[in-house]
């Protein structure tokens, strides 16, 4: 496979105008490789490094001592950020901050326009990217009068018409009900199914991990497990021990077998679960 982004033992830590370090590590020795259409989940609490992580993968940010590259890309070579970030884009939690236009087509159209794409060039990438988030019955409206999750799809939307190879997420759902959090979920996994486009997803929601091929979990600035959702889950005390949860089947699960119930650790899905009891309750 196709290595998109690779982190190389990269440290980070705010510094001044002279270079002097104004806050203490918060990335801390860190090395990752997402391979080409990949969906990667990042979990961590809050101050764990894990958007401070997310913003070197664009090159927002540059590590302090470390390297991290983008197709090959050193994300410290500044005349390239460009392209970096045309191969890169970033969703950010709350869709108001990325939204520049009165008219849905508009903001959409904006990022290529940015690029240099011809104007007809726009149009067809405009509506493409509308229909993939199911957006494009509302291509005229104002962004004000969508909500949360409408808004966030149609950012993401934005972001798919530059055509980008990888897209970041840096938790997408935070700030939005469990339909619009539905909603953005079905979307980002349809980029990555039927369009290939590798996927970080950085979100403190369990449940949206375990839709991913593999979970990084991020603790203190360090990788502390990076596996499949199955194993990652499975831990269920070592996640709970750095301030996070479980998905509600995981809990289930520990939960029965602590009352000495023999189940398997690596359940996740709830028709998976469900199908385990019955068998149970019918034996």
């Amino acid at each position: 496979m196709e290595t998109q982004i690779q982190a190389e033992n990269i440290w980070f830590h705010y510094t001044n105008e002279n270079e002097e370090a104004v806050s203490p590590d918060i990335l801390r020795d860190v090395s990752l490789q997402v391979q080409k259409g990949e969906f990667v989940a990042i979990l961590g609490h809050n101050g764990s490094g894990k958007s401070t992580l997310a913003k070197h993968m664009n090159a927002i940010l540059s590590p302090t001592k470390g390297r991290i590259t983008v197709n090959g890309i050193d994300t410290k070579d500044e005349e390239r950020l460009f392209e970096i970030r045309s191969k890169v884009g970033m969703v950010f939690q709350n869709p108001d901050n990325q939204i520049v236009a009165t008219i849905v087509e508009e903001d959409v159209a904006f990022g290529p326009e940015n690029l240099g794409i011809p104007p007809e060039e726009i149009r067809i990438r405009v509506d493409d990217a509308l229909k993939t988030v199911r957006m494009y019955s509302y291509k005229e409206h104002s962004p004000s009068q969508l909500s949360g999750g409408q808004k966030q799809r149609v950012a993401i939307a934005g972001i798919i018409a530059m055509r980008p190879d990888c897209i970041v997420l840096d938790e997408p759902t935070a700030m939005l009900d469990p339909q619009g959090r539905v909603e953005v979920m079905q979307t980002i996994k349809k980029l990555n199914q039927e369009y290939g486009i590798t996927i970080i997803l950085i979100t403190h929601y369990m449940e949206e991990a375990a839709q991913a091929n593999r979970v990084v979990v991020i603790d203190n600035g360090e990788i502390l497990i990076d596996n499949t959702p199955k194993e990652v889950f499975s831990h269920v005390k070592q996640l709970k021990d750095v301030g996070l949860d479980v998905p509600q089947v995981t809990e289930l699960i520990s939960l029965l077998k602590e009352e000495g119930i023999e189940l398997d650790s690596h359940i996740i899905d709830e028709s998976e679960c469900v199908d385990v009891i019955e068998r149970l309750l019918t034996m």
